[in-house]
């Protein structure tokens, strides 16, 4: 059996002291060079292992002041399923709901913006062709726990009721609602999670850590003509959520 690498082998010790009630929440770890000395390991090793732990929450790094011990946070539940759209709106505000947290978000709407190469790709037009994109900052309990940006054809939505998703009549509905009242019915979804790191945007808007583990979902509805009408980039940051996919299973 292969021998655990050393920054695995301090991480796990960070978490025994914790554990231990040696280090509290809240409490300013000791510097990197402290631990690395009393554990037998290098600097490099040290903050290894305070990184991983950053990413998974048991640790918080702040700028200019050292490593801490993060505060307890249950992680948020978020479920992702083909059935949660309907009939009743925000998949987001069910599952705080179920959660007994408050949901609510920020939004902020930009009309005709130019599709991107990779977004053309992904709605199946043409690239430079308009769009209306929408970024999103969702909150429970007023602390942010996810990120999104939505990209719509200007031609499917252009001159209707819902051409703004956070404005009109069907404000807020969802995506599924929102084209259902234009007379396009979404048949299905494509999601394509992957883990990578937060950029600094991100990690700020999100209050973790500078590339910390976020799970990056690019996320497309289709119409039942097999058209895109909707693509999204759906950044949820991996120590404060769980994904979890429910499949309906027709009988």
């Amino acid at each position: 059996m292969s021998e655990q690498p050393p920054y695995l082998r301090i991480a796990d010790e960070i978490r025994q002291r914790i554990a231990e009630h040696v280090w509290e929440p809240g409490d300013r770890l000791p510097s990197r060079a402290q631990i690395g000395q009393e554990c037998g390991v290098g600097e490099n090793v040290v903050r290894r292992a305070q990184e991983l732990l950053i990413s998974q929450g048991v640790l918080e790094g702040r700028a200019g002041s050292g490593t801490y011990v993060a505060e307890p946070r249950e992680r948020v539940r978020v479920v992702r399923s083909s059935a949660r759209e309907q009939p009743s709106g925000s998949p987001f505000r069910q599952d705080m709901k179920a959660l007994r947290l408050q949901s609510d978000w920020e939004s902020r709407t930009d009309a005709k913006v130019p599709a991107s190469a990779e977004i053309a790709t992904r709605l199946g037009i043409a690239e430079g062709e308009p769009c209306v994109r929408t970024t999103y900052e969702f909150l429970a309990d007023g602390k942010p726990v996810q990120l999104s940006t939505s990209w719509e054809p200007y031609a499917v939505t252009g001159g209707t009721l819902v051409v703004l998703p956070e404005g009109g009549p069907h404000a807020g509905a969802g995506v599924v609602n929102r084209m259902a009242a234009i007379g396009v019915t979404i048949s299905h979804a494509v999601e394509q999670p992957e883990p990578r790191h937060a950029t600094a945007e991100e990690a700020s808007l999100l209050g973790i850590q500078k590339a910390a583990l976020v799970t990056h979902i690019r996320r497309t509805y289709y119409s039942d003509e097999g058209r895109p009408v909707e693509t999204a980039d759906i950044v949820v940051p991996a120590a404060h959520c769980e994904i979890v996919y429910e499949i309906p299973i027709n009988r």
